[in-house]
């Protein structure tokens, strides 16, 4: 019932003995009360962060670091809503966040679209009914344009600077409409998009050509609740699921010198190819032949049993959270 948003120190990346083995406890900074659960958060710059509501209010915290407070900045309440905003039940569940200093985004289970200024207190737009179905996640695909994933198997593009109430474009998985969850852009190549969903299939879409997935990849037993390519390391991707696996995607060129496809536990991955690509510069993830590329699959929990909820990653380091109630940081991720 009561919810706290809680900042962390995790030590310092310094303090690592000579066999690896990191040294320092991670501590609790500083907390604040939520109301409602915590369905998404992102950092919008170094202080400040946005978290999306189970009530449908997406709220900005600061972090103040010179006392270790942490504070509400501002507050739209029920930014989403099934009713209206303003019956005491009415709010819908802020089911994803995005953040594009000063601009934020938000969706949520009424199907709604929101777009804030993080300098202006009234909504900058709201797209009403962009969905008639949940929206699961959100991404920004580049400044103007945002992808959108929802519960009947679809992604969809929105550019922000059309004032008409429609996507761009629609994209669907073929036939199935397997709710989709998540939803991450390749940092480099922004026409590469991942998704994942109930079924915990990975999907990877190439927005350049066609409406369906360019390969489906058999990843997960249950739902994928989070994809995330690596920031700086776009050939590596991390899934993770209710399954309590979280699994590190390797399509890095040099895997294809190993003997083997090495692919621990899961099912074997197939591969559904809808086209060759001939460009100059390929990302590894759409020459997706297995005869020529191997993608090395490593589970990094593979005793878990409970839901791995969210992860993270950055540099070296993954942090992800589970329903064990404890978040787990793995300083080693390329060791």
């Amino acid at each position: 019932q009561d919810n706290r948003i809680s900042i962390w120190s995790a030590g310092d990346l310094g303090n690592v003995g000579l066999n690896g083995e990191y040294h320092g406890e991670p501590h609790l900074l500083c907390d604040i009360q939520h109301n409602g659960d915590v369905m998404d958060m992102q950092f919008l710059d170094q202080e400040r962060i946005v978290v999306a509501s189970s009530t449908g209010t997406v709220t900005i915290f600061r972090h103040h670091q010179n006392n270790q407070t942490l504070s509400a900045n501002h507050r739209w309440e029920k930014a989403h809503h099934h009713v209206d905003q303003d019956t005491s039940c009415g709010g819908a569940a802020c089911t994803g966040v995005v953040c594009n200093n000063p601009e934020i985004v938000t969706v949520g289970e009424d199907g709604r679209i929101n777009l804030f200024r993080a300098d202006q207190k009234d909504t900058v737009r709201t797209i009403d009914n962009a969905d008639s179905s949940t929206l699961h996640a959100v991404t920004f695909l580049r400044t103007t344009e945002i992808l959108t994933v929802n519960s009947i198997g679809q992604l969809k593009i929105w550019d922000l600077r059309q004032q008409r109430n429609e996507p761009s474009q629609i994209f669907s998985l073929a036939g199935d409409r397997v709710p989709l969850h998540c939803v991450d852009r390749h940092p480099n190549q922004q026409h590469i998009v991942a998704t994942g969903g109930q079924d915990g299939m990975l999907s990877i879409w190439d927005i350049r050509q066609g409406t369906m997935p360019v390969s489906l990849l058999n990843a997960h037993e249950a739902e994928m609740w989070e994809v995330h390519f690596h920031p700086s390391n776009p050939d590596h991707l991390f899934t993770c699921s209710e399954d309590g696996s979280l699994w590190h995607w390797d399509a890095s060129t040099n895997v294809s010198e190993k003997p083997s496809f090495l692919h621990q536990g899961g099912r074997s991955t197939t591969y559904l190819s809808h086209s060759t690509i001939n460009q100059s510069v390929v990302s590894a993830w759409l020459s997706n032949d297995p005869t020529k590329d191997r993608m090395e699959i490593t589970n990094l929990i593979p005793n878990q049993t409970l839901s791995v909820n969210s992860l993270d990653v950055l540099g070296p380091c993954l942090v992800y959270g589970t329903d064990a109630e404890a978040i787990y940081v793995n300083r080693q991720l390329f060791a």
